[in-house]
């Protein structure tokens, strides 16, 4: 078993600098800790796995394709694998959970 805290992870992901975080990769899927801050841009590219976001906190667009619709904690998203998806007009602070299937390369 692995078990994960997220405020834990929030930390370690602020302590690197970086927006992303992986902290859990197995053979068929990863995880990781996505942060954006408000008025930031989302500098994503279509991955070439699917995807599913779980919002955190935070608020925010998503387009998703030609979709777009608002978010906010506990907001569910599945992104294919190859459609363009970026989070915009963040007015709260974003933190994202991301799951990939097959792994993230």
């Amino acid at each position: 078993m692995k078990v994960f805290r997220l405020d834990e992870l929030e930390a370690e992901r602020a302590a690197n600098d970086g927006a992303y975080l992986q902290f859990l990769r197995e053979r068929n899927m990863s995880v990781g800790l996505y942060a954006l801050d408000a008025g930031g841009t989302d500098p994503q590219r279509p991955h070439a796995q699917d995807e599913v976001y779980l919002v955190v906190s935070g608020r925010a667009s998503i387009t998703v394709g030609m979709e777009t619709t608002h978010v906010a904690r506990g907001s569910v998203v599945y992104v294919p694998a190859g459609v363009p998806h970026k989070f915009h007009h963040i007015s709260e602070d974003l933190r994202v959970m991301v799951v990939f299937s097959p792994p993230e390369s």
